[in-house]
């Protein structure tokens, strides 16, 4: 067999590897726990969770768990909530990204109401994704970012609360346009 035809099913080999493995990934994303679930319902939890994060990373917590449970013990439950606590970093960057996707979306369908400006969303995501980089890096050095998770959470939240004002205002908007020109009532218009 030739050295060029050898490497050519290697290759094809290699990319259909790729291709089974990325196809499996998905799979285990689009589990039926997700199906028909509201955005609602499956985002915008995290501030929920922040209190059991900050008690978890407290350094008066680690010293509780080091005098109660000793040296091992406390070195492998401060890892555990180490990885916690990147899944946390993780959920917050989700949906943080889901709310930039909802502040476009608004763009859209209302550039009279803007949620967020582009050039505000792109800085917004410049910062977020530093700032998760940076939290994630403090983590795995086992050092308490809890200020800077919190500060993390916060702009979540004030974005979380920015989009519901402009939906609101979006609803508000479309129900005043639709009284206004309803048939039934003649649009406000006296006929007679």
């Amino acid at each position: 067999m030739s050295p060029l035809l050898l490497s050519f099913v290697g290759f094809v080999t290699l990319l259909l590897g790729v291709f089974l493995w990325a196809m499996g990934r998905k799979r285990r994303h689009d589990s039926p726990k997700n199906w028909g679930r509201l955005p609602e319902e499956s985002g915008h939890r995290h501030v929920s969770y922040m209190p059991q994060i900050r008690q978890a990373m407290s350094g008066a917590d680690k010293n509780f768990l080091l005098q109660k449970s000793g040296s091992k013990l406390a070195r492998r439950v401060q890892g555990e909530r180490r990885a916690i606590a990147l899944r946390y970093v993780n959920a917050l960057q989700s949906d943080f990204s889901k709310l930039v996707q909802q502040a476009k979306a608004i763009a859209l369908l209302s550039p009279e109401v803007v949620a967020v400006h582009e050039f505000e969303r792109v800085r917004l995501s410049l910062e977020f994704s530093i700032r998760c980089k940076t939290i994630r890096a403090r983590i795995l050095f086992g050092t308490t970012p809890l200020s800077q998770l919190s500060a993390l959470s916060d702009l979540v939240s004030g974005l979380t609360v920015r989009i519901e004002a402009a939906m609101r205002e979006i609803g508000e908007r479309a129900a005043a346009a639709s009284a206004l020109a309803s048939p039934l009532d003649g649009g406000g218009v006296d006929v007679t």
